[in-house]
Parts: structure tokens; sequence; C-alpha cells
């Protein structure tokens, strides 16, 4: 699991470090950012103590106003043992209280030049990416007209060398056998490869290559969104496939659930090709066209029109 401390933050955005030294190493358990203004007020009844405070100009423009006994008993509640670290946004000066207070409590008071909106945004963007839930699938993800295939099956059924295929093709590696995946958001999830494998595809009987050096620069990329799972299975003439594409199957991951289709494998079957289709007629169902629907209902006019004749 990827955890996020205070120092992180400071040197993803180069923050001046004023105070609270020995708790940079302090823990950020979420996403979610304070502006402390009811607590300024001295409304403390519901201080998120554990997320990074920020403060901007309102709130300091406030606390200057407040009689000095006040200003130390407001600051040391800020300055709580949970909180991560206290962030003061445009350059402002830092107030002598709050240095005083994050040295007693080792609550790190940092300073940034952005304004307090964009800091936020930025911040926030960046600890919902390390904080996602993350999980690792076995499978193969590729870019496909903009559209993030998760590729699966059981081992030798063929996802590398229909991925190899499909980048030939001009279409875009992202991982090979294994696919980091975490959600950044709300049906939202990103895959990308692990280091050790990054850019590098395992074909039987040649080996490990690395497309980015054999195919270019454009024919991988770092992450993709994942909106489409295909499951390469061996054909099984037993088993009933789907033909007409009016049921759709779901596969949650996380807390996703992503639209699966399950396609047979077996001598002659151009799989490449058929998964080209696929994500192609994704993007046409999500832009209101679909085939099936329109099958369907051109299926039932027949049949009403013959129930009529009937009727005569």
């Amino acid at each position: 699991m990827i955890q996020v401390i205070t120092k992180d933050v400071m040197e993803k955005f180069k923050l001046h470090l004023v105070s609270g030294q020995e708790g940079i190493g302090r823990y950020i358990t979420t996403s979610d950012i304070s502006r402390p203004g009811l607590e300024m007020a001295g409304y403390f009844t519901h201080y998120p103590a554990n997320r990074v405070q920020l403060l901007g100009k309102t709130e300091l423009s406030f606390f200057d106003m407040l009689p000095p006994d006040i200003k130390q008993e407001r600051i040391s509640k800020l300055c709580s043992q949970e909180t991560p670290a206290i962030i003061i946004s445009r350059g402002l000066d830092v107030p002598q209280e709050l240095i005083e207070a994050s040295n007693d409590n080792n609550v790190p008071v940092l300073v940034t030049q952005l304004t307090t909106t964009r800091f936020s945004s930025r911040l926030t963007n960046f600890l919902e990416s390390k904080l996602a839930p993350t999980t690792a699938i076995h499978g193969v993800l590729v870019d496909i007209y903009g559209i993030g295939v998760l590729i699966m099956g059981k081992s030798g059924v063929g996802k590398s060398e229909t991925a190899l295929e499909l980048i030939k093709k001009g279409h875009r590696l992202v991982a090979d056998d294994s696919v980091e995946i975490r959600q950044e958001a709300e049906n939202m999830l990103i895959g990308n490869p692990p280091p050790l494998l990054e850019n590098l595809l395992e074909i039987r009987g040649i080996g490990i290559i690395n497309i980015m050096t054999l195919f270019g620069a454009s024919a991988v990329r770092p992450y993709k969104r994942i909106t489409l799972v295909v499951e390469l299975e061996t054909w099984d003439p037993d088993k009933g496939y789907d033909r007409l594409g009016l049921d759709e199957e779901k596969m949650k991951i996380i807390d996703t659930n992503v639209t699966k289709l399950t396609i047979p494998v077996q001598p002659g079957r151009n799989v490449s090709v058929i998964i080209e289709v696929a994500a192609m007629n994704y993007r046409l169902k999500k832009m209101g066209v679909n085939a099936a629907e329109e099958f369907a209902r051109r299926l039932e006019e027949v049949i009403a029109s013959n129930d009529e004749m009937d009727d005569f």
C-alpha cells in the first residue's frame, strides 16, 4: 500500500518549511483538505484534525484581528497531534504564534507561492491519485482507438500475441502480464504497468521484447483509463456465446463495474480484429448507436407486421 507523508508533499510542490521540522514524517491518510475558517472563529467541535490544513488570505486576515490570548488558544488547538501539516498559501507571512505552536507540537508549517484555490486543487488531485484504492490483475492493457481495453484470460490463451498484433496496427501498449489498477475517482479506473515491466512484452518462443525500442515511443503509454474488459477463453462447443450483444456483462474491479466481453478463441479467428471492432462498437454504444438494439427493434416490427397480416 502506497503511503504519503508530509515530506512527499513538500518535495512534490517545492514548499518552504518554516517550522515543525520534526513532523515532516507524519502520514497523510485522506485526500480531503480543510480550510479552518470556523476553527479560527473558535468552533472546534467538528475539527477535521487529520486533514492537511490550508490557510489563505481570508483565514490569516481574520486571525490578525484576534486578541493575543485568543490567538494562542486557537492556534494551539489547530496544531493537534493528528494534523499532518499546515500550509500557508500566496507566500504570506506566517504568524509568530503559529511558528511557536508548530514547534511545540511538531506540526510542520509550510508555505507555497500558489493561490489558495489553485494549490488546493493540485494537492487534492495529487493525494487522490496516491491514496486511491489499488489492485493488480493478470492481463494486458492496450489503448485501442482511445478505449482502454483490459485483455484477460488463462495463461497461454494468446493475450500477449493479440496485444502484439494490435500494436503492429498502430494501437498502444500500456501494460503486459501484470496491470496495476487504482480507482482515482468514482467509476474511474486507471491502469499502469509495474516499473519493472514498463514497455515490455513477453512472447512465448521469443522472450521479452521492448515495444518502445521496436516500434517507437508512439507505441506505448504510461497509463490509461480502463473502460472495457475482454476475456479470451478457449472455444467450448458446449457453451452458448452471446450472438446478439443485447445482454451486457459487468466485471467489478475495486468499486467500479466495467463492461466485459467474453471472446472464444480457436484457430482461424482473428482475435485482434475482433477486439478492435469491440472497442469501436463500445464507443458507438456510448454515443447512442446500438446495433443489437436496432436489430431487435427491426425484428419486433417484422413480427408485428406478420401478425397483422395473419389477422386478415
